[in-house]
């Protein structure tokens, strides 16, 4: 590359070339023409008109050398410069003819490449702070439902200590009871009744130990509709669905779930058993089950807004926002795919005033001797174990509709997001 001119030499050279050959066609043609001018007034009409046609070609001569020299060049700079200014730092600012306009055009550029590097690694750092903000709030929850849960733990290893032992002693003791009063010819049904009761206290016990006990669901994503169908089959032969209408729909494309197929079986097989107690009574018995993909509060924030550096993703902070507003339980919060299976029935409903308790251990509003309400606690202690939610409420039609919201499979990104943002009552009991 040609080494450049400085500006001002430029200048200086075809301003004094211009006004030096200005003058010295003026002198000739003053020399030439004055031997023929008569009057005074013909001498000044023609000097006027050799200044006029001296200035006119200044000007001509003078805005070409401008243009080639500062204003074109000068125009291509700001444009440029306007260019990265808009957030496209990868965009160079053109070499430019002179050495000052060349100097300013290096100095932008280097300064881009500062730029890009600083952000670069300001997104590394912010995605290293997402990462931790997640462990974070995961972390949060898992404090937030193990206090919950301390005190229903400790009653069920007192329990389990000072329950289970006797009642074992207890079962042995009915059986030795009952071998010695069949082997004398004696009837055995207070025997039995006995024994039926123990065995029933007995599943009280677990159950409770099974609410209270902390269980690591098995890794990776499962598909939830094979679930639904496999408890579909499994009541469909067990008769529990016969004289029922039952629906059973499986909405767009639901991405798989993280929650392990055994635990979601387990859920929705109560709710499902629940449900048809529920419509007994009803002279149309009604079942409907439905699964389905909402958007996760991840998806709802866009990855960039008005004023943020451009690759930079501060969505955390919006995420983290959500949670602290309560308006989310995490990691429902920082998911972007919820996958949401429905149960509704067209039974009785759910009373108002049960809806806050419905998924206390113990609370149930079935007669005494038909349920420990431990199933929907349970229930509810599998979803929130991991990171989903339950749900209960009364539909609009009559009846009642249950919720499971879980965390769901991500896709995978297939490019940055660039957007820019503008500024169910809850009911076991049954």
């Amino acid at each position: 590359m040609a080494p450049k001119t400085p500006l001002r030499r430029q200048l200086l050279l075809a301003f004094g070339i211009l006004f030096g050959g200005g003058i010295f066609v003026a002198s000739v043609g003053l020399a030439l023409a004055l031997p023929n001018l008569d009057t005074p007034r013909e001498v000044g009409g023609y000097v006027l008109v050799l200044l006029l046609v001296e200035l006119l070609v200044i000007f001509v001569i003078g805005r070409l050398t401008l243009g080639r020299t500062l204003f074109r060049p000068m125009d291509g700079l700001v444009n440029d410069v306007r260019t990265m200014a808009s957030g496209v730092y990868e965009h160079r600012v053109r070499p430019a003819p002179t050495t000052e306009l060349q100097a300013v055009a290096d100095s932008v550029n280097a300064m881009a490449e500062r730029l890009i590097q600083d952000q670069t690694a300001l997104a590394g750092n912010v995605a290293s702070l997402d990462e931790t903000n997640k462990a974070l709030v995961e972390a949060r929850a898992q404090v937030v439902r193990a206090a919950r849960l301390a005190s229903t733990g400790t009653l069920a290893s007192g329990i389990a200590h000072e329950l289970g032992n006797p009642l074992g002693a207890l079962l042995a003791y009915v059986d030795v009871a009952r071998a010695r009063t069949e082997a004398e010819g004696g009837e055995t049904e207070l025997l039995d009744s006995v024994r039926e009761e123990a065995i029933r206290i007995d599943r009280i016990i677990r159950s409770l130990l099974d609410f209270a006990r902390s269980k690591e669901s098995d890794s990776g994503p499962r598909p939830a509709w094979p679930v639904v169908e496999r408890v579909r089959d499994l009541l469909e032969a067990q008769g529990r669905l016969e004289g029922v209408e039952s629906r059973w729909e499986a909405k767009g494309e639901v991405p798989s779930v993280l929650i392990d197929a055994q635990r979601l079986e387990q859920v929705l097989v109560n709710l499902l058993l629940n449900a048809l107690e529920a419509i007994e009574n009803q002279a149309d018995k009604m079942i409907l089950v439905t699964l389905q993909e909402e958007p996760g509060p991840a998806s709802l924030f866009p990855r960039r807004r008005r004023g943020d550096p451009p690759g930079v993703n501060y969505a955390h902070r919006r995420r983290i926002a959500a949670v602290e507003g309560g308006r989310n339980s995490a990691p429902l919060s920082v998911a972007e795919r919820v996958v949401v299976l429905t149960v509704e029935d067209n039974g009785p409903g759910i009373a108002p005033e049960t809806l806050e308790e419905i998924f206390d251990p113990f609370f149930t509003t079935k007669e005494p001797g038909k349920g420990t309400g431990l199933g929907l606690a349970l229930s509810a202690q599998l979803v929130e174990g991991v990171g989903g939610e339950i749900l209960a409420g009364n539909r609009k039609g009559g009846g009642a509709i249950f919720t499971l919201r879980l965390p769901g499979e991500t896709r995978t990104p297939e490019g940055p997001d660039t957007s820019l943002e503008d500024e169910v009552d809850g009911g076991e009991g049954r």
